[in-house]
């Protein structure tokens, strides 16, 4: 028998352990004949009581915790207690692991909890078994994750980033500096498996929801700071990371960050304003800080990021606006079915946190290193770029979004791309009527004003100064809000779509239909569009003249469904990519009869609750990619090598077949 069978589907596991202390373990499981029982049932030799104990899942978890105790951090077996009687006045309760003081050998020092597999209900006992003993130190894993506290208060838990050794003291690590080397070693995201939006979901638990601040505010500040601390980190080896919280008051680390958050701002202009400071008290900020130190934001393909504003957005206004952040697998799959080019101009103009352009700026500078005979590379990266890199994304990469918190998160992840040039604007795509009234604020030209005058170049020749319904892009991707109607006459009279077949003006019409034409409108003859719909209008009869509409003005390259789960928690809505490119005598001449490619995604890549699959091995533990990085498990295409070729590879088969131009 080995460690997984006993696992099996409760709610442990082992992906925290290297795979001597998993043997060690596993060589001391043996199979026991017990009255009563028809099969023999599974021991193992406790490393401490040394006496046979039956396994269960706690108890595997408890025992490689022990080995890890005693092998890695030292710890001689005569400080190591187990079920350690801890009293509540008349009431008994056991903690699973104790290690006591080495000088007071009576005194508990470090308390483990392996019996609660959920961190939330985890870290309540461990809160009431540590107050009830006073131990200053507490741990709780469930061999997937692992969380260590220092108990400062009964009310006061801040997370470290390890446990002392035995020839350590506990000062030893609240007082370690770390480079940049030491993080990429630390970061729990590739070592535990740990996701940042469940990490920030623990701090609003504890912190955020009692502080008066707004949620999004402070943790987009703080990850604003991380990033540059990082930034700096990664390219001086001489600079220890100054977003950690160890050796200082917290008053003195409250203003360590301020002047960090000074720092960025000027690095990263137009995100924050002069005035914006951070809000938190200084103990709340000393436990947001305990609680990401160890988490590594760069190279990271923006994924983990964009977890954590999605869960923080769509608390407030996203889900109200139907509006959702696209998974990064499937933005993938558009951007390799559509093959953006370095001379290409690209927009999306419903951008949310820009993950369309971000992967196309990926997917491009991929192809100018490999021009330069240069290594790859990584995506959202500390490296410096080169010239042909940044110049890319200062003149050819655009996006808009009408909701202000999303443009600012889409932005910062733009600047660093680009080297501190952005064309993300804060603009109503479908309201562009209003455009002159909006851009001529203040404050909006001081953030917006450069990329905004890049966007009017891209505008088909002899266009008004302000004319901004017609634009000459390469590319548009989007995921345009599908909830709820436009109403307002001003808005409708200037679609041919808010109109009906006798050309009267309609009373309401839905937004994202409007988006269709309007995304058009953005394109230049032969440019080529991917954009997110909600499958009803690929199927209803009500909607065939808008089907109508796309066929006279676009070839219909494909049609690809995406599962039902690949939106959820948000909504469990139908959706399909539908990918267009405009008549073109050149790039794209029309015909009246051509196959069109379909695909249906098999693979849910979420459960029905909204969270991940990722892919596992025939062990049931989950793989990690060359980043270090869990992957998810869907077929809409080959994640470097490490999955089967999915819906995008048979795509560009399709596309070199057929001789679409941007194959050529």
């Amino acid at each position: 028998m080995n460690i997984s069978d006993v696992l099996f589907n409760s709610g442990y596991g082992y992906s925290l352990f290297n795979d001597e202390e998993l043997t060690a373990i596993e060589a001391r499981i043996f199979l026991k004949q017990v009255a009563g029982k028809a099969r023999d049932v599974a021991y193992t030799k406790c490393l401490v009581r040394n006496k046979d104990i039956k396994l269960t899942p706690e108890e595997i978890v408890r025992q490689l915790y022990l080995y890890r105790l005693i092998n890695k951090y030292n710890y001689p077996v005569d400080r190591l207690q187990v079920e350690y009687t801890v009293n509540f006045g008349r009431e008994e309760k056991r903690a699973d692991i104790v290690v006591m003081d080495k000088l007071n050998t009576t005194a508990p020092y470090i308390i483990v909890e392996t019996k609660k597999p959920l961190l939330k209900d985890g870290k309540e006992q461990l809160k009431s078994y540590t107050n009830a003993t006073g131990a200053p130190i507490a741990v709780w894993t469930n061999g997937q994750q692992i969380s260590c506290y220092n108990r400062k208060d009964p009310n006061y838990f801040e997370q470290l980033s390890d446990i002392p050794k035995a020839s350590e003291k506990l000062s030893d690590i609240l007082n370690e500096r770390i480079n940049y080397e030491e993080l990429k070693k630390r970061d729990k995201i590739s070592n535990e498996g740990k996701a940042l939006r469940d990490i920030i979901v623990e701090i609003e638990d504890e912190v955020l929801a009692n502080a008066g601040v707004d949620s999004f505010e402070e943790v987009f500040k703080l990850i604003f700071v991380k990033l540059y601390d990082e930034l700096i980190a990664a390219n001086d080896t001489n600079y220890y990371l100054q977003f950690r919280n160890g050796g200082d008051t917290e008053s003195e680390l409250k203003a360590k960050i301020e002047e960090l958050f000074k720092s960025a701002k000027k690095k990263w202009p137009g995100i924050f304003s002069d005035s914006d400071t951070i809000q938190l008290t200084p103990s709340h900020l000393a436990i947001c800080i305990s609680t990401l130190q160890d988490i590594k934001l760069f190279n990271n393909n923006l994924d983990v990021v964009d977890d954590a504003f999605e869960y923080l957005l769509s608390k407030s206004q996203k889900g109200e606006k139907g509006q959702y952040f696209t998974p990064r697998y499937v933005i993938d799959m558009c951007v390799k079915m559509m093959n953006p080019q370095e001379h290409e101009n690209i927009i999306d103009t419903a951008a949310g946190s820009s993950g369309f352009p971000v992967h196309a700026i990926f997917h491009v500078w991929k192809g100018i290193r490999k021009e330069m005979n240069q290594p790859e590379g990584e995506g959202f990266t500390t490296d410096k770029r080169t010239e042909r890199e940044s110049s890319f994304v200062r003149d050819h990469v655009f996006a808009i979004d009408f909701d202000e918190k999303t443009v600012r998160v889409a932005r910062t992840l733009n600047l660093i791309a680009g080297d501190g040039q952005s064309n993300v604007l804060h603009l109503n795509t479908l309201d562009y009527g209003r455009w002159n009234e909006t851009t001529s604020g203040r404050t909006w030209k001081r953030n917006y004003n450069t990329g905004f005058e890049r966007l009017l170049d891209i505008r088909p020749n002899g266009a008004d100064d302000d004319d901004f319904s017609q634009f000459s892009f390469d590319l548009l991707t989007a995921n345009p809000p599908f909830a709820g109607d436009i109403k307002e006459g001003t808005i409708l009279s200037r679609y041919e779509l808010g109109k009906n077949e006798k050309g009267k003006q309609q009373n309401k019409v839905g937004r994202d239909i409007l988006f269709i034409e309007r995304n058009l409108n953005f394109l230049k003859p032969g440019g080529r569009m991917a954009i997110v719909l909600p499958q009803g209008r690929f199927n209803n009869s009500s909607d065939k003249r808008i089907r109508d509409y796309i066929a006279a003005q676009c070839r219909i390259l494909a049609v690809v469904g995406l599962h039902g789960n690949v939106f959820k928690p948000h909504t469990g809505t139908k959706t399909s990519v539908l990918f267009v490119q405009k008549w073109d005598d050149e790039l794209c001449p029309h015909k009246d009869d051509y196959p069109i490619f379909f695909a249906t995604m098999q693979k849910s890549s979420k459960d029905n609750s909204g969270e991940k699959i990722h892919v596992k091995d025939d062990n049931g533990k989950a793989k990690i990619d060359k980043h270090g990085h869990l992957y998810v498990d869907h077929d809409l295409f080959n994640h470097g090598g490490l999955t089967q070729d999915g819906i995008a590879e048979a795509f560009i088969e399709f596309a070199k077949r057929e001789k679409l131009s941007f194959f050529a």
